[in-house]
């Protein structure tokens, strides 16, 4: 037997291990089950290669609780390791095992799978344990090796009678983490983090029913009196998972498998998938699915999830998945993401930055083919991803680019144009006499019916964008299009914007206009409405209020975020009141004598103009309803 000191240079690195190195204690087994999947790993690759003479089998890990010993083992039939073996990789910490294997192996272990990353992983154990055993027995003729160690830098190796291949670890749980002799903890961890370990993982058993007898099938009708219960292997990981396959190998049914396999407790099936697949210039593999999102931009469960050769690391995977993606549901995988020492954080670099770019380039390169192949789906499909797409045209220029190829702008009545269909279909019409291509679009189709009806009685197309970033994607395509400009409906009256060569001349002489405009402005609160006299059609409404889009605009993006003009988002909303200098109301106003009808004219058709844009709430409401009642008495 010998004893020695573990070669570390600061006299006592288990405080440390077990305050800094990790902040989270649970990711022990993940660890430990890691390095037992890397140990099997090699194993196998020094089979195929011939190394190691030995027959490798159908190896598992497994995971046993001992409740009553405090004790939890962790046991692999991987390669095992010698006495020395033990003295170098577990006694000198900085020492990485997989670094120094796959440095030997480069060329041939590039596609083994092995984990690496996990120089201090073994040490992680001291978390949650006082006293840590390894019982180890190489793949080679040599005896087995038994090592202790309580914590301190002191540690016992010692021969030991274990004649199978492969490393049992045991850890004797600490008093203030007895939570991990709980079966339900346990199996929480596994799942958690080794759901997908490339290693069949093994936690106790369960029992099965066959449905044989003497070897053969048996007919559906005998078959509930012929059941046998035997015990299985309970294996709680699926060692295969979708993203390991080639996308020609899995069918539509697979990836939503994969998707409830991923999220149990998502019902609804996810929109579309992508793929993603590259081994040059750096690994990466994974699903990405586009789930049903609406527009509101709500706080999400189930995220995205970065696994590393099918270690789950996190699901916070900001950096390596573009912002405006985060959205979507999924796992990326891949060896090539720099993690910390306890790789629960992502270190920013390069690679990171190249592998977001590629996401975001596949993702546009999808959404264009599923737009080329079926266009009438992607229409249908377009409200619940559209939130996705505004806003990766708002956050990364790279999608912006592509993004005209495949994003839409639905109108009013159902139809969908790109931004050059647009120019295409609107131009004839909407263009105004300075030679400006004007989109009109509307909010609400609801609330503001009765402008969308005057802009289509004019024939004019009106675009439905609804979204709550819209004021801020608008504002970047007419910052990319000098030629074009988007108004919403309400925001004038429909010959103001879109201006044309003809104008309408005013029934009403100069001295008349300016007397309606002082009876007007004595009666219309000034805070809220600014009166404009406007010489329109004499069938159009009396009364029209509008909102200017300039500072709509600005309000909403003050509002939403990121854009607008400073303290624009509590300023109190502004209207100007259009009144129709040709209109009959117009004239009667203007004529009648007697001050109190005058009042009561204009206040009725205030409120009717509020009424049309769903401004009349509340007390101003239910005087207005009292008021009508008593003029058709």
């Amino acid at each position: 037997m010998t004893t020695g000191k573990i070669n570390v240079s600061v006299e006592n690195i288990f405080p440390l291990i077990k305050k800094f190195l990790y902040s989270d204690h649970e990711i022990f087994l993940r660890e430990l089950i890691s390095n037992g999947t890397d140990a099997t790993l090699k194993l196998k690759h020094l089979t195929s290669i011939g190394e190691a003479k030995v027959e490798y089998g159908n190896p598992i890990i497994e995971v046993k609780i001992d409740k009553e010993g405090k004790k939890l083992h962790i046991i692999d039939q991987g390669l095992g390791m010698t006495a020395d073996e033990v003295e170098k990789y577990i006694n000198q910490v900085a020492f990485s095992g997989a670094e120094e294997f796959l440095d030997k192996y480069k060329d041939s272990a590039k596609d083994s799978g092995i984990i690496g990353h996990f120089g201090l992983g073994f040490y992680s154990a001291f978390m949650v344990a006082e006293k840590v055993e390894i019982i180890t027995k190489s793949f080679k003729d040599e005896p087995a090796a038994h090592w202790t160690c309580d914590g301190s830098p002191e540690f016992t190796l010692e021969p030991a009678d274990k004649t199978s291949r492969g490393t049992e670890i045991i850890l004797h749980i600490a008093e203030d983490s007895l939570e991990f002799l709980e079966e339900y903890k346990i199996k929480e961890l596994l799942n958690k983090y080794n759901k997908f370990m490339p290693i069949p993982i093994k936690f106790g058993t369960k029992t099965e029913k066959i449905e044989q007898k003497n070897g053969e099938e048996v007919a559906e009708e005998d078959k509930d009196k012929t059941f046998t219960e035997v015990e299985v292997d309970n294996i709680i990981n699926n060692p295969n998972p979708a993203w390991t396959k080639q996308p020609t190998e899995l069918s539509a049914e697979d990836y939503k498998n994969f998707y409830h396999e991923l999220y149990p407790m998502q019902f609804e099936e996810p929109l579309f998938h992508i793929h993603l697949n590259v081994d040059y210039p750096f690994n990466l593999t994974g699903i990405l699915y586009f789930p049903k999102l609406g527009s509101d931009l709500q706080i999400q469960k189930d995220k995205i999830q970065l696994y590393q050769n099918q270690v789950y690391v996190t699901d916070n995977v900001e950096g390596i998945v573009p912002e405006f993606l985060m959205m979507l549901k999924g796992v990326v995988d891949s060896p090539d993401i720099p993690l910390n020492v306890s790789r629960s954080g992502l270190q920013a670099d390069a690679a990171v930055k190249k592998i977001s770019n590629y996401i975001t380039r596949k993702v546009a390169d999808k959404l264009k083919s599923l737009f080329t192949e079926n266009r009438e789906d992607f229409e249908q499909k377009w409200n619940d991803i559209k939130i996705v797409l505004e806003y990766g045209m708002l956050s990364e220029d790279k999608f912006y680019e592509k993004a005209g190829a495949f994003v839409l702008y639905p109108t009013v009545d159902g139809k969908f144009y790109t931004l050059e269909e647009i120019k295409e279909n609107l131009a004839a019409n909407q263009t105004d006499k300075d030679g400006k291509l004007v989109v009109l679009y509307a909010g609400n189709k609801e609330a503001q019916h009765s402008y969308i009806e005057i802009a289509k009685d004019k024939g004019y197309e009106v675009l439905l964008l609804d979204s709550p970033i819209i004021s801020h994607l608008i504002q970047k395509i007419e910052g990319d299009n000098s030629n074009m400009t988007f108004v919403r409906v309400d925001s004038d009256h429909i010959d103001n914007l879109i201006k044309k060569e003809e104008t309408t001349i005013s029934k009403l002489s100069e001295e008349e206009q300016t007397n309606l405009k002082t009876v007007l402005e004595a009666i219309v609160p000034k805070q809220t409405y600014s009166v404009q006299l406007e010489a329109l059609d004499s069938n159009a409404s009396p009364f029209i209020i509008t909102q200017p889009e300039f500072m709509r605009r600005m309000k909403e993006m003050s509002q939403s975020g990121g854009g607008g003009m400073f303290g624009m988002g509590n300023m109190p909303e502004m209207y100007n009141l259009v009144v129709n200098t040709n209109s009959e109301l117009a004239t009667s106003i203007l004529n009648n004598k007697d001050k109190d009808a005058q009042e009561s004219l204009v206040k009725q058709a205030l409120d009717l103009a509020k009424l049309s844009q769903n401004l009349l709430k509340g007390e101003a409401l239910t005087a207005f309803v009292k008021r009508s009642f008593e003029m058709i008495k």
